[in-house]
């Protein structure tokens, strides 16, 4: 195929423009086009084998079976492919590595692995891989520069995210803001936008059926009672998700380090959450969490399920499982708000809406995206509680996250500084450098 053709300095001003928005309408289509079909046949297939396993719970005993295929194929096959969103992220802060075509089909059936036989993951990681590695494709296939082949992979991001969840304003903010924490890239708004209201469109007419969306309830009058307690609620979301993120990096270093080979570590990891599974005498914390969800909006849940989620996670995923962490993130915050909703005396429905997205917010760093979401997913009466909530978990869950390749683009506190292009995982290095030498000191 020819090289995509760039404008010069010779056109006139407007024209150049015009052809900008042009060129990213094409491209962001395709992309959003190649995205969305791509989760449509996701979200059909992780359907399927979610039904498959509720119907017949022996199979959770295929498990630690399913961790060592899975973990095979990436030791034969998925070289870079493993890195998962890190890789993409990676590439658009400036790596040279390529992303390869393989990413999305290791993924993709990873995943439905994962779901089949019991694991507890999500689903955002497995579309937002997907929709970097197609987007790297054709960004070759058209012969793209460097500056342009970063906005096709923010553009995958975006487009991954929307069609998996149905919010087409949070797909795009989270491809542009998940970059670095405190800095967006305006310079890739339109072409993620437009990714990610076609990717939508796309997986929505494919699938022929919308999103899940809750209700959000009784919102209560704003008062200062309530925003205070709405604060209470968020440090806790904040601390939760960090929670979240340390556990499961911590677990994968453990797993790594106790079971040098990776297809013994998933085996033993499908061992472990089996054994779980008959310890706790549930099953409520296998596979996406849904029917956590939705009895947080509709009535009780255990009042230490979103630790029992946080524990089936981590594990899942620090043994070398594939799928995302965003649902689980869902499912957590939750069901935490939902056990907050007594203590704090405030609508249940309402808390669970703001744990829903404030601990997701403070995992991932992506305060406005989440907000956003919320206003997309809930409507937006309850803006202001929600920004509240996402703004104050961001603050509280410091500077870590589930994307260690995530970089700080501007400290959540003045006092706490970093060189510029220090990611989440060099922050946690200086954080321990820092100490060792006061120790020493």
């Amino acid at each position: 195929m020819k090289k995509w053709v760039e404008p010069n300095e010779n056109w006139p001003p407007y024209a150049l423009l015009t052809g900008y928005l042009i060129k990213w309408i094409v491209l962001g289509s395709i992309v959003g086009m190649m995205t969305g079909s791509a989760s449509a046949f996701f979200l059909y297939s992780l359907d399927y084998v979610t039904n498959l396993r509720i119907g017949n719970p022996w199979l959770l005993f295929l498990l630690p079976l399913g961790g060592v295929v899975v973990s095979f194929l990436y030791e034969r096959f998925g070289k870079s492919s493993a890195k998962g969103n890190n890789l993409i992220l990676e590439q658009i802060h400036g790596g040279t590595e390529s992303i390869p075509l393989r990413m999305a089909p290791l993924v993709l059936f990873g995943t439905l692995v994962t779901h089949l036989f019991g694991g507890s993951a999500g689903r955002e990681g497995t579309a937002v891989q997907m929709g970097g590695s197609l987007s790297e494709w054709f960004g070759k296939l058209i012969r793209v520069t460097s500056l342009d082949r970063k906005i096709l992979l923010i553009c995958g991001i975006s487009g991954g995210f929307s069609s998996i969840f149905g919010t087409p304003l949070a797909g795009t903010l989270f491809g542009l803001e998940v970059l670095a924490i405190g800095l967006i890239s305006h310079q890739a708004l339109i072409p993620a936008f437009i990714a990610s209201l076609v990717g939508n469109l796309t997986a929505t007419s494919l699938r022929g059926v919308g999103h899940a969306h809750y209700l959000i309830g009784e919102i209560p009058p704003l008062s200062f009672i309530v925003l205070m307690k709405v604060v209470a609620a968020s440090i806790l979301f904040g601390l939760v998700s960090r929670l979240f993120s340390e556990l499961t990096h911590a677990l994968k270093k453990w797993y790594s380090h106790v079971f040098r080979n990776p297809m013994v570590k998933s085996a033993m990891g499908g061992v472990i959450l089996i054994g779980l599974v008959y310890l706790l005498g549930t099953r409520d914390y296998l596979g996406l969490g849904l029917p956590l969800i939705e009895e947080s909006f509709a009535g009780e849940v255990s009042p230490f399920a979103f630790l029992g989620k946080i524990l089936f996670t981590s594990l899942t995923l620090g043994a070398g499982f594939q799928g995302g962490e965003v649902t689980p993130l869902f499912a957590i915050g939750a069901t935490l708000g939902n056990a907050l909703s007594g203590w704090l005396g405030l609508y249940a429905p309402f808390l669970a809406a703001l744990g829903f997205i404030a601990v997701f917010c403070g995992a991932t760093n992506t305060p406005i995206a989440c907000f956003i979401m919320g206003v997309e997913l809930f409507g937006g009466e309850g803006a202001v509680y929600m920004l509240l909530a996402c703004v104050i978990s961001y603050l509280f869950s410091g500077h870590s996250g589930i994307y260690t390749s995530q970089h700080i683009g501007a400290s959540k506190h003045p006092l706490l500084s970093f060189p510029p292009g220090t990611t989440l995982a060099g922050a946690k290095e200086l954080h321990k450098a820092k100490r060792k030498q006061k120790t020493s000191e």
